[in-house]
């Protein structure tokens, strides 16, 4: 089976990420990701694409506890690659609703926030966990983050590492249908279809506008993400961080 499941109706491209439960990302998703969208952009029949998952959590970000690269250098260039890919999905010309139930957290928070719009349930959380486990923000979250939900919400976020869950993230932005579990990937296919609806030019071109130089300034402040995940990767508090989500108690950072 695929990691991402693809198919169709009517307008609409249906993108479910299958690595249930939890869905974690690595580059080779990411890629079959920014390729779904791409052949969306070359396919005249696609007006908008619905992003899914099958499992409990929509994306639970990376798995750290896995296999890594071995050298800091390494895990620099893979992580650069990553990013390479998650510029595909930004630069894409058509509309992505993302259908969010479970958990959306560190960098699937960036996945789902990489989409146009957000379809959420009261159960659904977002957390942009990076600093309970001694990390820096990635996935241009730095950029995307604060323009849904202003600079103090996603300082707020970032620094205490809190979920946030549905409603609160209705009330403050983060998503933009709050819908039942049961129904929640039905109304983002209704959304979907809204927007399918519309002049395929017309919306092509208002998104155009709208994101003007967005990707520009992801692509600048991912370049400082990096930088800044590179060196607290090889710190001790990182490696604790990583150790105490996985046995899920509190981190003792000491600062080194």
């Amino acid at each position: 089976m695929s990691d991402l499941l693809l198919s169709r109706d009517g307008h609409v491209q249906i993108a479910e990420i299958n690595r249930p439960p939890h869905n974690y990302f690595d580059r080779k998703l990411i890629a079959l990701i920014a390729d779904a969208l791409e052949g969306a952009d070359a396919d005249d029949g696609i007006r908008a694409t619905l992003l899914c998952a099958n499992g409990k959590s929509f994306c639970a970000g990376a798995d750290f506890a896995g296999n890594q690269p071995e050298t800091p250098e390494e895990r620099r260039a893979d992580t650069r690659a990553l990013y390479n890919e998650g510029l595909r999905i930004f630069r894409c010309a058509k509309p992505v609703v993302a259908a969010v139930q479970g958990h959306a957290i560190g960098g699937g928070l960036g996945v789902a926030l990489s989409a146009d719009f957000r379809v959420a349930s009261p159960q659904t959380s977002f957390s942009a966990n990076f600093t309970r486990i001694g990390f820096h923000p990635g996935f241009g979250l730095t950029v995307t983050l604060p323009e849904l939900v202003g600079a103090n919400n996603a300082a707020l976020m970032f620094l205490t590492g809190r979920r946030v869950k549905g409603e609160e993230a209705y009330r403050i932005g983060l998503c933009d249908v709050l819908a039942s579990e049961e129904t929640l990937c039905e109304e983002a296919m209704k959304l979907a279809v809204e927007i399918a609806e519309s002049s395929p030019l017309g919306v092509k071109s208002t998104r155009q506008t709208l994101r003007l130089g967005l990707v520009e300034r992801i692509e600048e402040r991912l370049n400082r993400e990096l930088d800044e995940q590179s060196w607290l990767r090889e710190t001790q508090d990182f490696a604790e961080g990583v150790r105490a989500n996985a046995e899920r108690r509190p981190a003792e950072f000491k600062s080194r």
